[in-house]
């Protein structure tokens, strides 16, 4: 009796010829290579450095398209952009000590927004390794150590022969829910050296998937079914778990208003009758789910954002569906359910019973026209202007990645993405200069359609050295740049909390003539030709960038004893 454990795949005769007889001239580097091309991988991300030279080497007899960017952290920003375009890994090539810590920023984001990164560094030769100080270039006592507490997992290899199976297990890793990014560090004399191990041909690294313990989604089924008020909360795990189908057939099933989190825009769709949108930093909303007496919180750990800055106190039953163990219940008891959100909400659809609540839409209607009245009371034109100008402008297809600027904290209450995974920011970790660089990832993922970023000026001058990477590769990617003098929402927090701001403000360049030092083409608008202007640019080949000189204002919270 033959069993399937005991089946083995045996080689073909060309198999075992090509095995035994490798090409020369390869080295530790083209492992590398050759399993990132065995996983699937098509494109890689990163910068070359001394110790990193043996990777990039092989990268001249391999297939895979290499994007060079001209700082680290901003090409693991376009890793992480392209990892959430696609879905897949997007490997990140670096090297050694400085080159590989620059990049830390940009994995916190990735690991906040569970985006798949595979991050590989080169380490200083084998003998340095263990701690001790020989005074290698760039050496550092535990350079790994400077990543555990920020990547899912850390991957170091020591020989050649380990190089395809610790890739795999780390591609594994950021592909099992929740996606995150991943390390593996490898000794430069390890990829230098030659290497007779044969040629890396087939990599098997599937993630298992996540799924729901079933007598858990029994109890969450008959909760949601007998609910009088069920609300939703769907946050970037419906996202990344590519569920807006299933969440939209639950709410529909249930008659259950929905909210996105700003990490899960695009989750549910902006104008359906049963959509909140994402209006979470607005007490009216906070009312509305702390009212409700079961709450479905689907791919989110509630954190400050997602909760009002913590004032959100649910006080019927809440069931959370989350994929990161260390999320799942941190902030609010609940029937919680580890399983990735997709998985989940197939059970649940297919368990459920069919509510019939025709007070749901209206109830939305009423909150959506309560939000309404209370920005219409600020006197913010100019902010909806530039917002709606913005949007008026973008294709409905097409992605768009925002720093962390004023306009992009509008735009995580305010703006319609028009599908899921349409709209990224840097919410995640909160750092600057993420939405060039990753917007540039984007287009590499996808070039067919047009690409938007938006910064503000500081921002901006986080990545601007990516202008000659966009050049260089002639990527549809239009960069709006607002343009407030300085660092506009920490001036407008220090005025507020101290009637006066200090280190806010910054001598800036010319942006448009900077942008057309490197060659790609920069306007002037205003927020009247903002729409006209941008239309312009996002239909233009190639990058573009438009500048728009405005002090914008946020709406006031809702959080805070003092405000309404």
């Amino acid at each position: 009796m033959t069993h399937d454990h005991d089946l083995v795949l045996r080689p073909t005769p060309a198999q075992t010829e090509a095995a035994l007889n490798p090409p020369p001239g390869r080295n530790g580097g083209d492992l590398v290579v050759e399993t990132l091309a065995g996983l699937g991988a098509t494109t890689v991300f990163g910068l070359p450095g001394q110790h990193a030279l043996g990777m990039f080497d092989a990268l001249r007899r391999s297939d895979l398209r290499y994007v060079g960017l001209r700082v680290e952290n901003n090409a693991g920003f376009a890793a992480d952009a392209y990892g959430r375009i696609t879905g897949e890994a997007a490997p990140l090539l670096l090297s050694t000590g400085p080159g590989a810590l620059t990049s830390l920023a940009a994995l916190q984001e990735a690991a906040a927004a569970s985006a798949p990164v595979l991050a590989i560094s080169s380490q200083v030769p084998t003998a340095g390794l263990g701690g001790g100080r020989h005074g290698y270039l760039h050496e550092l006592p535990d350079q790994a150590a400077s990543f555990r507490g920020v990547v899912k997992s850390v991957h170091t290899v020591r020989t050649q022969s380990q190089i395809p199976s610790a890739i795999a297990e780390a591609w594994e890793s950021a592909l099992t829910a929740p996606h995150g990014p991943v390390w593996v560090e490898i000794p430069q004399d390890v990829l230098l050296a030659e290497t007779h191990l044969p040629v890396v041909t087939a990599v098997d690294a599937t993630p298992e998937e996540l799924a729901p313990r079933p007598e858990l989604t029994a109890v969450a089924a008959d909760l949601l079914s007998s609910a009088a008020r069920p609300a939703i909360i769907a946050g970037g795990g419906a996202v990344r778990s590519d569920a807006s189908g299933k969440l939209k057939a639950l709410a529909e099933k249930l008659q259950a208003p929905v909210v996105t989190t700003f990490g899960g825009k695009g989750a549910f769709p902006w104008k359906h009758p049963l959509s909140l949108q994402s209006w979470l930093e607005d007490r009216h909303t906070t009312d509305l789910l702390e009212d409700a007496d079961v709450l479905l919180v689907v791919g989110s750990g509630l954190g400050e954002l997602s909760s009002n800055y913590h004032t959100f106190k649910p006080r019927g039953r809440v069931i959370q569906i989350e994929a990161d163990l260390g999320k799942l219940e941190s902030n609010h008891p609940a029937l919680g359910i580890h399983a990735d959100a997709r998985l989940a909400l197939q059970a649940l659809l297919e368990t459920v019973s069919q509510r019939d609540d025709a007070s749901a839409p209206e109830r939305v209607r009423a909150l959506l026209a309560k939000v309404r009245d209370r920005i219409a009371a600020q006197e913010l034109t100019l902010e909806q202007q530039v917002l709606a100008s913005v949007r008026a402008a973008l294709p409905s297809d097409s992605p768009s990645f925002w720093d962390m600027t004023i306009l992009a904290y509008w735009a995580w209450s305010a703006f319609d993405p028009k599908g899921p995974n349409h709209m990224h920011s840097a919410q995640g970790a909160g750092g600057l200069g993420y939405g060039f660089p990753a917007a540039l990832g984007a287009a590499v993922a996808d070039g067919s359609r047009p690409v938007l970023a938006v910064s503000g000026d500081g921002g901006a001058l986080y990545s601007i050295a990516e202008l000659a990477t966009a050049k260089q590769y002639d990527l549809p990617v239009t960069w709006l740049i607002i343009d407030d003098g300085g660092y506009g929402i920490l001036r407008e927090y220090m005025t507020d909390a101290f009637g006066s701001a200090m280190g806010t403000e910054l001598t800036r360049p010319d942006f448009v003539a900077l942008a057309e030092s490197f060659g790609v083409p920069g306007v002037r608008t205003t927020p009247e030709s903002l729409e006209a202007d941008l239309s312009k640019a996002l239909a233009t080949p190639g990058p573009s960038v438009v500048v728009l000189p405005a002090v914008l204002r946020m709406f006031a919270p809702t959080h805070l004893p003092s405000t309404p």
